[in-house]
């Protein structure tokens, strides 16, 4: 049977239409509600900044961004999570000193390595350290804390062998050759009622810890690592006007993703990020609890990314002056 010369023409006139078919397109990025691990318990720093976050970049995205604590050794449960997850941008990481640079130093079996399993999105938060002291320690410098300290046995307080504070101080006393000893605690506001009583000296901590105490003259804050005036308490001094050059250190929190996630979807996040950075209601909220507001080449992947590098080398050079090993 052979085809007549109309249905022919038909058939070969209908062929193009059939390549030029349409293809599934691929939706843009996010499509659906986005799931914000933070890998700490309801309350804490982490928490407060990632659903603060959580409320402000959602009308950018165009969708919900809710907030899932998984918490659990020192934070390296939810960075594990986030680390295994699809790299679609749909599980971010609410990331801080803890699961990114101290634990690889303190944690013997990490489930993930924190220089090559993220990619950075952007900085959102950084609550710099400070030194502060029982108003009965006869010191109200830093230069008469250090001479004090060689004359007479001073306690200083952390939140724990390994913490964020406690490696603050140990680079402290390795660039003033103050003779302090440490003690651990566990938790960040732990140590606090033994500083106000007296039961150790001082301690090193977020400036958001010892700033009502302070401005209650229950503390005295005899320095900020910071490199400019803490706005809500100007008369304290930084550690760089105290000597100690460059010396900076603080709690930070930012934003990551997993490595492979898409650069589209990375730049997505990182604009959301900024845009909710550059919020007077959330400036204001970060500004009231005593944190810096995040300057904004760190609040870029490149910058933040950066930044992750520079703290983990300090931080595997405080660890190595204190003895620490991973355990």
């Amino acid at each position: 049977m052979t085809l007549s010369r109309r249905s022919l023409l038909a058939a070969l006139a209908g062929a193009p239409f059939a390549a030029l078919a349409p293809r599934p397109v691929l939706a843009a990025f996010p499509d659906r509600p986005i799931r914000l691990i933070v890998p700490f318990a309801a309350g804490g720093n982490a928490d407060l900044v990632g659903r603060l976050l959580s409320e402000s970049m959602s009308p950018t995205l165009g969708q919900s961004m809710v907030v899932e604590n998984r918490a659990g050794a020192g934070g390296s449960v939810g960075a594990g999570v986030v680390a295994t997850s699809a790299p679609d941008g749909y599980t971010p990481l609410i990331g801080s000193n803890g699961p990114l640079t101290v634990n690889p130093f303190m944690q013997a079996k990490l489930s993930y390595d924190p220089l090559r399993d993220f990619v950075a999105v952007g900085l959102a938060n950084l609550a710099p350290h400070v030194l502060a002291v029982n108003p009965s320690v006869p010191a109200n410098t830093i230069v008469e804390l250090v001479a004090l300290s060689k004359k007479e046995s001073l306690t200083i307080a952390s939140s724990g062998t390994g913490s964020a504070g406690h490696m603050t101080l140990v680079r402290f006393m390795t660039l003033t050759g103050a003779t302090l000893t440490h003690v651990p605690y566990k938790g960040g506001s732990t140590p606090v009622p033994d500083t106000l009583s007296g039961v150790v000296n001082g301690i090193m901590t977020e400036m958001s810890t010892a700033l009502p105490h302070h401005q209650a003259g229950k503390l005295r804050i005899l320095a900020v690592a910071s490199a400019q005036h803490p706005a809500l308490a100007p008369e304290v001094p930084t550690m760089i006007e105290a000597g100690l050059k460059d010396f900076l250190a603080a709690s930070y929190v930012g934003l990551l993703a997993p490595a492979k996630a898409a650069p589209d979807v990375v730049v997505t996040l990182e604009q959301a990020l900024a845009k909710a950075l550059a919020a007077k209601m959330v400036q204001d909220r970060f500004l009231s609890t005593g944190a810096e507001l995040v300057p904004e080449p760190l609040q870029s992947s490149a910058g933040f990314g950066d930044y992750i590098r520079k703290e983990f080398e300090a931080t595997r050079e405080a660890a190595k002056a204190a003895g620490l090993k991973p355990e």
